[in-house]
């Protein structure tokens, strides 16, 4: 179906008027920023009191691409950007991150298998979803595309440059403003949400997922944490348990798994 055999109303288009804008007259009125189209005009659309529009296109333009790719679910990675890849290990900048590599083969190979399992679906239910930059969410990416499917990748504006990493499907490569839809658009399809060690971004994009599910805003979803050691150092889960600021049910909303063999079994026996 092309976009004028989808309309249902007899009046013209927004394109249609912006290419008949782009053929009047150059005169003094016509180049005056109060003629331009509203919807048109970047001046106009990105002045602070348009911030409750550009929410909401933020919200839909994914969510209208992505209904109509026919993706109906997802399988959230999360992972730190820092985490390099086995062949440059050496390059990273501490020891600690050089050993963390091994996860990104491991992020790497569970999106491989569960690329596959996508594409029985022709690629609607389990694509790999991740924030589209490098490390971890490379890893992530870079899975699905080796296994010959496709994958969603979230990318936000950073104030420094942050292109998306070369294994996000171009036409399901979004770029993000505001954190706060991004994040919604993480879950909003999520089958599945996997964290891997990282640092802000990862604990922040963890601890959000695991609120709405805690206080019942999202349905459970198997909720897997990668490798055992780093979890353990880096929060003292059993401390909140025992201090009483969560309850000890709390911890059983997530489970530590060390790989992909192990991830994908929690998710097939998840009740």
């Amino acid at each position: 179906m092309t976009k004028d055999d989808s309309r249902n109303h007899p009046f013209r288009d927004s394109q249609q008027d912006i290419a008949a804008t782009n053929r009047i007259p150059d005169t003094p009125q016509t180049r005056a920023p109060a003629y331009r189209l509203a919807f048109a005009d970047p001046d106009f659309m990105t002045r602070e009191e348009l911030r409750p529009v550009r929410l909401q296109l933020e919200l839909l333009k994914p969510q209208m691409v992505m209904d109509e790719r026919g993706i109906t679910s997802t399988v959230v990675l999360f992972g730190g950007a820092r985490i390099p890849s086995p062949e440059y290990a050496d390059t990273a900048r501490t020891p600690v991150l050089a050993a963390l590599s091994r996860y990104y083969e491991e992020a790497r190979r569970f999106a491989h298998v569960i690329t596959q399992r996508s594409m029985e679906t022709y690629g609607r239910d389990w694509v790999i979803c991740t924030g589209g930059g490098p490390g971890v969410m490379e890893a992530g990416n870079r899975g699905a595309s080796e296994a010959g499917g496709q994958s969603i990748g979230l990318n936000i504006v950073l104030p420094h440059e942050q292109a998306p990493n070369a294994y996000v499907t171009p036409d399901l490569s979004f770029n993000f403003h505001y954190f706060a839809i991004r994040k919604m658009h993480f879950l909003m399809r999520a089958r599945a949400v996997c964290i891997f060690p990282g640092g802000f971004g990862t604990l922040d994009e963890m601890f959000e997922s695991l609120t709405l599910i805690q206080t019942g805003r999202m349905k459970r979803v198997p909720f897997l944490l990668f490798g055992r050691d780093w979890w353990d150092s880096v929060i003292n889960w059993k401390q909140l348990a025992e201090a009483g600021v969560i309850s000890p049910e709390d911890l059983n909303l997530f489970q530590i798994v060390e790989t992909a063999e192990e991830a994908l079994a929690a998710i097939d026996n998840f009740r």
